[in-house]
Protein backbone atom coordinates (compact mmCIF):
# COMPACT_ATOMS: atom_id res chain seq x y z
CA UNK A 1 0.00 0.00 0.00
CA UNK A 2 2.91 2.31 0.74
CA UNK A 3 4.38 1.82 -2.73
CA UNK A 4 1.05 2.58 -4.41
CA UNK A 5 0.63 5.77 -2.40
CA UNK A 6 4.21 6.80 -3.16
CA UNK A 7 3.80 6.24 -6.92
CA UNK A 8 0.50 8.15 -6.89
CA UNK A 9 2.20 10.97 -4.98
CA UNK A 10 4.89 11.24 -7.64
CA UNK A 11 2.32 11.26 -10.47
CA UNK A 12 0.16 13.86 -8.73
CA UNK A 13 3.23 16.00 -8.04
CA UNK A 14 4.25 15.98 -11.71
CA UNK A 15 0.68 16.75 -12.80
CA UNK A 16 0.43 19.60 -10.27
CA UNK A 17 3.66 21.14 -11.52
CA UNK A 18 2.46 20.88 -15.13
CA UNK A 19 -0.95 22.42 -14.40
CA UNK A 20 0.58 25.32 -12.47
CA UNK A 21 3.04 26.02 -15.28
CA UNK A 22 0.24 25.97 -17.88
CA UNK A 23 -1.73 28.68 -16.09
CA UNK A 24 -1.47 32.22 -17.36
CA UNK A 25 0.28 34.66 -15.04
CA UNK A 26 -1.62 37.37 -13.26
CA UNK A 27 -0.41 40.80 -14.33
CA UNK A 28 0.58 43.07 -11.47
CA UNK A 29 1.53 46.67 -11.07
CA UNK A 30 0.92 49.61 -13.40
CA UNK A 31 1.94 47.75 -16.57
CA UNK A 32 -0.43 44.93 -15.70
CA UNK A 33 -3.36 47.25 -15.19
CA UNK A 34 -2.79 48.89 -18.57
CA UNK A 35 -2.37 45.64 -20.51
CA UNK A 36 -5.12 43.94 -18.49
CA UNK A 37 -7.66 46.48 -19.66
CA UNK A 38 -6.56 46.04 -23.25
CA UNK A 39 -6.83 42.26 -22.99
CA UNK A 40 -10.42 42.49 -21.82
CA UNK A 41 -11.35 44.81 -24.67
CA UNK A 42 -9.63 42.72 -27.33
CA UNK A 43 -11.15 39.37 -26.45
CA UNK A 44 -9.23 37.64 -23.68
CA UNK A 45 -12.50 36.02 -22.55
CA UNK A 46 -11.94 32.91 -24.69
CA UNK A 47 -9.07 31.81 -22.48
CA UNK A 48 -11.17 32.17 -19.33
CA UNK A 49 -12.70 28.73 -19.83
CA UNK A 50 -9.27 27.14 -20.02
CA UNK A 51 -8.10 29.17 -17.02
CA UNK A 52 -11.15 28.05 -15.04
CA UNK A 53 -10.47 24.39 -15.85
CA UNK A 54 -6.80 24.75 -14.94
CA UNK A 55 -7.75 26.53 -11.71
CA UNK A 56 -10.11 23.71 -10.68
CA UNK A 57 -7.55 21.09 -11.69
CA UNK A 58 -4.96 22.85 -9.53
CA UNK A 59 -7.28 22.75 -6.53
CA UNK A 60 -8.09 19.07 -7.01
CA UNK A 61 -4.45 18.11 -7.52
CA UNK A 62 -3.36 20.16 -4.49
CA UNK A 63 -5.90 18.40 -2.27
CA UNK A 64 -4.78 15.02 -3.64
CA UNK A 65 -1.16 15.99 -3.04
CA UNK A 66 -1.79 16.78 0.63
CA UNK A 67 -3.90 13.67 1.20
CA UNK A 68 -1.31 11.42 -0.42
CA UNK A 69 1.50 13.11 1.50
CA UNK A 70 -0.28 12.40 4.77
CA UNK A 71 -0.97 8.81 3.64
CA UNK A 72 2.70 8.21 2.75
CA UNK A 73 3.79 9.68 6.09
CA UNK A 74 1.25 7.49 7.90
CA UNK A 75 2.45 4.30 6.18
CA UNK A 76 6.09 4.98 7.01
Amino acid sequence: MQAVAFVLLILVSIALIAVVLLQSGKSAGLAGSISGGAEQLLGKQKARGIDAVLNKATIVLAVLFFVLTIAVAYFL
